[in-house]
């Protein structure tokens, strides 16, 4: 999906991978979680005056990825 959500350009070079995994792999599962955790207190802190809905919905993704992995997907 290419948009400013997930945007073409967060891929790596192989177009295989997302550079999102190659944190998650560097960081390992806890140190990603505060990670995602602090992106969204970041999105939602400030998506009255900077993006609008569109910093909610990277909130969101990052909120996915912190469910995703507490519960191990």
């Amino acid at each position: 999906m290419s948009d400013n959500i997930s945007p073409s350009h967060y891929g790596l070079f192989d177009g295989k991978h997302e550079t999102i995994d190659l944190i998650k792999d560097r960081l390992g599962a806890e140190a990603f979680k505060g990670y995602c955790e602090g992106n969204v207190i970041k999105y939602t802190m400030r998506w009255r005056r900077k993006n609008g809905v569109e910093d909610l919905r990277k909130a969101q993704k990052y909120l996915e990825w912190l469910i995703d992995t507490e519960v191990g997907i």
